[in-house]
Protein backbone atom coordinates (compact mmCIF):
# COMPACT_ATOMS: atom_id res chain seq x y z
CA UNK A 1 0.00 0.00 0.00
CA UNK A 2 1.30 3.76 -0.99
CA UNK A 3 0.94 5.27 2.41
CA UNK A 4 1.69 8.64 3.25
CA UNK A 5 2.85 11.20 5.85
CA UNK A 6 1.93 14.72 6.88
CA UNK A 7 4.59 16.58 9.76
CA UNK A 8 2.33 20.01 9.48
CA UNK A 9 4.09 22.78 10.25
CA UNK A 10 2.66 27.09 10.19
CA UNK A 11 5.32 27.54 7.58
CA UNK A 12 6.64 24.31 5.81
CA UNK A 13 5.40 21.06 5.86
CA UNK A 14 6.70 18.27 5.28
CA UNK A 15 5.85 14.81 3.37
CA UNK A 16 7.12 11.44 3.31
CA UNK A 17 6.05 8.22 1.11
CA UNK A 18 6.85 4.21 2.28
CA UNK A 19 7.88 1.77 -0.29
CA UNK A 20 4.43 -0.73 -1.99
CA UNK A 21 5.75 -3.03 0.71
CA UNK A 22 5.27 -0.97 3.77
CA UNK A 23 8.96 -1.35 4.95
CA UNK A 24 10.88 1.95 4.30
CA UNK A 25 9.29 5.68 4.38
CA UNK A 26 11.87 7.98 2.69
CA UNK A 27 11.15 11.91 2.50
CA UNK A 28 9.50 13.15 -0.34
CA UNK A 29 8.90 16.95 -0.57
CA UNK A 30 8.24 20.00 2.22
CA UNK A 31 5.72 22.50 0.92
CA UNK A 32 6.14 25.94 1.91
CA UNK A 33 2.70 27.33 2.18
CA UNK A 34 1.33 29.14 5.42
CA UNK A 35 -2.62 29.63 3.81
CA UNK A 36 -4.34 26.80 4.98
CA UNK A 37 -7.19 26.45 2.40
CA UNK A 38 -4.03 25.96 0.02
CA UNK A 39 -1.91 23.65 1.82
CA UNK A 40 -5.04 21.19 2.43
CA UNK A 41 -5.52 22.09 -1.73
CA UNK A 42 -1.74 20.84 -2.35
CA UNK A 43 -1.65 17.78 0.00
CA UNK A 44 -4.78 16.45 -2.00
CA UNK A 45 -2.60 16.74 -5.00
CA UNK A 46 0.31 15.16 -4.28
CA UNK A 47 -1.54 12.73 -2.95
CA UNK A 48 -3.88 12.34 -5.98
CA UNK A 49 -0.20 12.08 -8.03
CA UNK A 50 1.31 9.34 -6.11
CA UNK A 51 -1.69 7.80 -5.64
CA UNK A 52 -1.65 7.61 -1.95
CA UNK A 53 -3.72 5.06 -0.06
CA UNK A 54 -3.55 5.99 3.64
CA UNK A 55 -2.32 9.41 5.14
CA UNK A 56 -0.65 9.33 8.43
CA UNK A 57 -0.63 12.93 10.22
CA UNK A 58 1.79 13.38 12.98
CA UNK A 59 0.21 14.08 16.47
CA UNK A 60 2.18 16.15 18.45
CA UNK A 61 2.32 14.94 21.90
CA UNK A 62 4.06 16.28 25.15
CA UNK A 63 6.42 14.18 26.83
CA UNK A 64 3.89 12.84 29.37
CA UNK A 65 1.49 11.62 26.65
CA UNK A 66 -1.16 14.85 27.13
CA UNK A 67 -1.88 17.00 23.79
CA UNK A 68 0.98 19.79 22.57
CA UNK A 69 -1.12 23.13 21.37
CA UNK A 70 -0.44 21.80 17.90
CA UNK A 71 -2.68 19.12 18.32
CA UNK A 72 -5.42 20.50 17.92
CA UNK A 73 -4.40 22.32 14.48
CA UNK A 74 -3.17 18.88 12.99
CA UNK A 75 -6.53 17.73 13.70
CA UNK A 76 -8.41 20.60 12.03
CA UNK A 77 -6.17 19.27 8.89
CA UNK A 78 -6.80 15.84 9.43
CA UNK A 79 -10.75 16.52 9.54
CA UNK A 80 -10.39 19.03 6.14
CA UNK A 81 -8.59 16.05 4.13
CA UNK A 82 -11.22 13.48 5.13
CA UNK A 83 -13.94 16.40 4.11
CA UNK A 84 -12.22 16.26 0.80
CA UNK A 85 -11.34 12.60 0.11
CA UNK A 86 -12.09 9.37 0.73
CA UNK A 87 -8.15 7.79 1.38
CA UNK A 88 -8.12 6.95 4.88
CA UNK A 89 -6.43 9.66 7.35
CA UNK A 90 -4.40 7.81 10.88
CA UNK A 91 -2.70 9.81 13.41
CA UNK A 92 0.75 8.86 14.51
CA UNK A 93 2.32 10.18 17.49
CA UNK A 94 5.35 12.59 16.62
CA UNK A 95 7.01 13.03 19.60
CA UNK A 96 10.78 13.84 19.40
CA UNK A 97 10.79 13.74 15.50
CA UNK A 98 11.94 16.88 14.44
CA UNK A 99 15.24 16.18 16.99
CA UNK A 100 15.23 12.65 15.37
CA UNK A 101 15.36 14.42 11.62
CA UNK A 102 18.22 16.67 12.82
CA UNK A 103 20.58 14.35 14.60
CA UNK A 104 19.96 12.10 11.03
CA UNK A 105 20.92 15.08 8.84
CA UNK A 106 24.16 16.13 11.49
CA UNK A 107 24.83 12.47 11.25
CA UNK A 108 24.78 13.21 7.26
CA UNK A 109 26.95 16.25 7.15
CA UNK A 110 23.39 18.22 6.11
CA UNK A 111 24.01 22.08 7.14
CA UNK A 112 21.88 25.52 6.50
CA UNK A 113 19.99 26.15 4.00
CA UNK A 114 19.77 22.86 2.37
CA UNK A 115 18.90 21.36 6.06
CA UNK A 116 16.41 24.05 6.78
CA UNK A 117 14.54 22.68 3.44
CA UNK A 118 14.78 19.16 4.56
CA UNK A 119 14.01 18.76 8.03
CA UNK A 120 10.70 18.47 7.77
CA UNK A 121 10.02 15.91 5.04
CA UNK A 122 12.70 13.86 7.04
CA UNK A 123 10.40 14.63 10.43
CA UNK A 124 7.64 13.19 7.95
CA UNK A 125 9.25 10.08 6.90
CA UNK A 126 10.41 9.56 10.83
CA UNK A 127 6.89 9.88 11.63
CA UNK A 128 5.76 7.40 8.53
CA UNK A 129 9.00 4.62 9.35
CA UNK A 130 7.38 4.70 13.35
CA UNK A 131 3.90 4.05 11.86
CA UNK A 132 5.14 1.31 9.41
CA UNK A 133 7.36 -0.21 12.50
CA UNK A 134 4.30 -0.31 15.06
CA UNK A 135 2.04 -1.76 12.74
CA UNK A 136 4.12 -4.43 11.31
Amino acid sequence: MRIMSVDYGDTRTGIAFCDAKEILASAYCVIEEKYFPKLVDKILEIAENEKAEKIVIGLPRNMDGSYGFRAEKCKNLGEELKNKTETEIVYEDERLTTVIAHDYLSDNNVRGKKRKSTVDAVSAAVILQSYLDKNR
